[in-house]
């Protein structure tokens, strides 16, 4: 006499897995594309394609954090006008990482850059593509 029992899963307890797996599965793919993507429509080649290492202490981050949901990547003239303004500003051995509008009120726009030492700095420049000031870290 055989006593070996198959054993068997009952059918919604089987359904019931396979639907928590994919619900799982799909907020992972979720939040993982949520961390890079933006609303505008724009990609990072029209600054800098990588940014470059923060402070020592934090290598490979930047200094200013990520681009805030409040805030829009620049584009076309406005992006060149802020851009060239911030450069001739800091100075063109320094890197632009981001420029993007300014939803904090210092001007109407503002130019995330890092000098060639590696000191982060954010150029505020307004509609009239003027210089307001200019953070160092």
């Amino acid at each position: 006499m055989n006593r070996s029992r198959k054993f068997s899963l009952p059918k919604p307890l089987a359904i019931g897995g396979m639907v928590l797996g994919i619900a799982l599965g799909s907020y992972g793919v979720a939040a993982a594309a949520s961390g890079t993507s933006s609303s505008s429509g724009t990609t990072a080649a029209s600054t800098t394609p990588s940014a470059p290492a923060g402070p020592p202490g934090a290598p490979g981050q930047q200094p200013w954090g990520n681009q805030r949901s409040d805030e829009t990547l620049l584009t076309g003239d406005t992006l060149a006008q802020v851009k060239a303004a911030a450069v001739a500003r800091v100075g063109s051995d320094a890197t632009v990482v981001r420029v993007e509008t300014d939803a904090d009120g210092a001007a109407a726009y503002e130019a995330h850059m890092v000098k060639a030492d590696g000191t982060p700095v954010t150029v505020y420049v307004d509609r009239s593509f003027s210089v307001v000031s200019v953070e160092s870290r």
